[in-house]
């Protein structure tokens, strides 16, 4: 098939998997689990009712206590946070539909309010986050982190690793390593955050060793065709920045390739830019294009024109959707006959139970209401 002749709507061979069509959902925070960060019911209805989508990408999900930075989001620690999210890629599955977890560490992007025994959160440096947090306490100023002591490090990738391990347990069909957003993994890569003078920090060489040392590790469990990971080149999140991105992935992409990751999942507005911090910025999904053989998802402010003329083009084979699939249970379905969308509920983004989480009506039942 040509670039040009591709649809949304074509299967697409995922490494050893066949996705139904080249639809992603985004990874999205949503604040649903239950006590003890354990996924439950309802959230297994929440993606089950998004399995005609090709490839779900689950929310952020913690890898360790010390991973924590928000109220409510999920943990992969745990043998109750295994279960809970069986209950998960059980629902998934049985509908036909395809589900990794994202791998998370959010580092300095926390708060002794979710760390155990009120510790400091951890970081490639003692670089304070821009912000603030939301708490049970309400919204708290970021503090500045601990820097993790070298000896540390190779505890923190085999976090990672366990979570992999669990989420094969789990039922997952692979993973996606967080690398994106302002988290851990970022704030070793961007040299405004890593202010370390070991082989860990520096150099872009330095600073790229503990991305590629989790992608690594991560793929020992579960092998180069079900790990993915995502970047955001142009994230400015929490004050985060680098004085040369460009020759940051360029090596980073290049060593990437290398490793063989199932895909990379480029997190970047369709100009270049930056959707947290509005600034305009060279897009760089081009050079990622270039320098990497595999599967490409990209994500962005993405509709369906502009996901199928990106597709089309060859810059990217699978386009993910945030909003849209939150609103939209049946996305795909609407795409395909070209019917009205549902308005996203921002009020219920983040707040607990059904509402605006397992209620959007899907086409079927919002044409019966209209009759």
């Amino acid at each position: 098939m040509t670039d040009s002749a591709r649809t949304l709507f074509d299967s697409y061979q995922l490494g050893p998997i066949e996705l139904r069509n080249r639809v992603v959902m985004a990874p999205l925070t949503r604040s649903r689990a239950a006590k003890g960060r354990v996924p439950r019911a309802l959230n297994a209805t929440y993606y089950a009712q998004r399995s005609s989508i090709g490839l779900i990408v689950s929310e952020a999900t913690s890898v360790c206590e010390h991973g924590f930075g928000y109220t409510d989001t999920p943990g992969i620690i745990t043998g109750e946070q295994v279960e809970g999210w069986r209950l998960v890629t059980d629902a998934v599955h049985a509908k036909g539909g395809k589900i990794f977890c994202q791998l998370w560490h959010v580092g300095r992007i926390s708060h002794p309010y979710f760390q155990p025994n009120g510790e400091l959160p951890v970081s490639s440096s003692d670089v304070k986050p821009n912000g603030q947090v939301f708490t049970g306490d309400g919204m708290l100023d970021y503090i500045a982190p601990r820097a993790l002591e070298l000896s540390e490090i190779p505890g923190v990738i085999e976090q990672y690793v366990r979570g992999a391990r669990l989420a094969k347990e789990a039922g997952f069909d692979g993973v996606e390593i967080h690398g994106a957003n302002g988290y851990l993994i970022e704030q070793f890569l961007y040299d405004k955050v890593n202010l370390r003078t070991d082989e860990y920090g520096g150099s872009i060489e330095n600073r790229c060793r503990f991305a590629l040392e989790v992608t690594r590790a991560v793929i020992d469990v579960f092998g180069s065709a079900r790990t993915g990971i995502r970047f955001s080149p142009n994230g400015k999140s929490g004050g985060g920045d680098d004085s040369d991105r460009a020759a940051l992935f360029t090596y980073l992409i290049s060593e990437m390739e290398k490793l063989n990751p199932v895909y990379i999942h480029v997190l970047e507005g369709r100009e270049g830019t930056d959707r947290w911090a509005g600034v305009e910025s060279t897009p760089l999904l081009p050079l990622f294009r270039k320098l990497y053989s595999g599967t490409i998802i990209v994500n962005g402010g993405y509709d369906f024109a502009s996901a199928t003329e990106v597709v089309q083009s060859g810059a990217a084979d699978l386009v993910a959707f945030g909003v849209l699939s939150i609103a939209n249970p049946d996305l795909v379905e609407r795409f395909r006959s070209g019917a009205p969308l549902n308005e996203p509920n921002r009020n219920t983004f983040y707040t607990q139970g059904e509402e605006g989480y397992t209620d959007y009506p899907f086409l079927e039942a919002a044409c019966s209401a209209t009759k």
